[in-house]
């Protein structure tokens, strides 16, 4: 589905590290069994099978997610993966009767929209299947957060998280969970700290900010430039890391920024997000 994507935008946050954000070269040494235990990452997919009176998009949505260990330098499956394929219907407008007794109610996601100052809004079918898209996209974060979680629970080695922390308590707090970003539809920086993160070269990173999106929890977080941006827009190799918002944190980013660099090679390639993807998280899409 096409929908209209964030609009870009800049927030500025809090440095914890320095008195003003500024360049810190990455020494890319790894110690001996250090590095990342596991990769985690989901994928999701919709289909529109139906438009109810030729206006009312009802889809079928999938969405998976697996961890994806390292044993003896080979990467198998940790546990169960998760799938799960739901129906996603606007029943504001569409009778549930039209689908009692064909699904149970588990398998059923309402995505009415409610209108707010612009009722006519949540008539738009573009509008419905964007709010489709958010739908299957939380379920999607929903499954991944749950691996997580059950890893964070029973496991002490690191696990590199293919996204944001910050949206579940217990894996945003804990000292197991990195979350590597690789979008920039929002810059936690604006001024010299954006001209100093923008202008990283490969192996530097920027110091450490405290992030707080809204409605997520408080992480700690710093950009880090993994590939050589020359003969490449401002944003190649740049990808933004999360992990707990602690002492210990703050004290370890350069240890895991080296982790990160590390698992540059080999490459993603041929998936053209290469130049922010760590070949373990495209061992999972290529799972999934």
């Amino acid at each position: 589905m096409a929908v209209e994507a964030e609009a870009p935008h800049l927030v500025d946050a809090q440095v914890v590290e320095d008195a003003k954000c500024r360049s810190r070269r990455v020494d890319q040494r790894v110690e001996e069994g250090g590095g990342f235990g596991a990769f985690l990452d989901g994928v999701q997919e919709s289909h529109t099978v139906c438009w109810y009176e030729q206006l009312f998009p009802i889809v079928v949505g999938t969405v998976a997610a697996v961890i994806r260990e390292r044993v003896d330098r080979h990467l198998g499956t940790w546990r169960e993966p998760i799938v799960r394929r739901r129906l996603y219907v606007p029943f504001a407008h569409v009778p549930r009767a039209l689908l009692d007794g064909i699904l149970p109610d588990e398998l059923l996601v309402d995505v009415s929209v409610s209108g707010g100052d612009a009722p006519s809004a949540s008539l738009h079918p573009l509008h419905v299947l964007e709010e489709t898209r958010h739908a299957v996209e939380r379920d999607r974060e929903s499954a991944e957060a749950e691996l997580a979680e059950a890893w964070c629970a029973s496991e002490s080695r690191a696990l590199y998280v293919d996204g944001s922390i910050s949206g579940g308590e217990h894996v945003a707090r804990a000292s197991t969970a990195v979350g590597v970003i690789k979008r920039h539809r929002t810059l936690y920086a604006s001024g010299d700290a954006l001209r100093t993160i923008l202008g990283l070269g490969r192996g530097e990173r920027s110091s450490v900010l405290r992030v707080a999106p809204r409605f997520r929890r408080s992480v700690l977080s710093w950009y880090l430039r993994l590939r050589d941006p020359t003969g490449h827009d401002v944003l190649w190799g740049l990808v933004r890391v999360e992990v707990a918002d602690s002492e210990r944190s703050l004290r370890h980013a350069d240890e895991i920024s080296r982790w990160i660099l590390a698992e540059g090679a080999p490459t993603a390639m041929p998936d053209s997000r290469w130049d922010r993807m760590s070949y373990g998280v495209r061992n999972c899409e290529e799972f999934l």
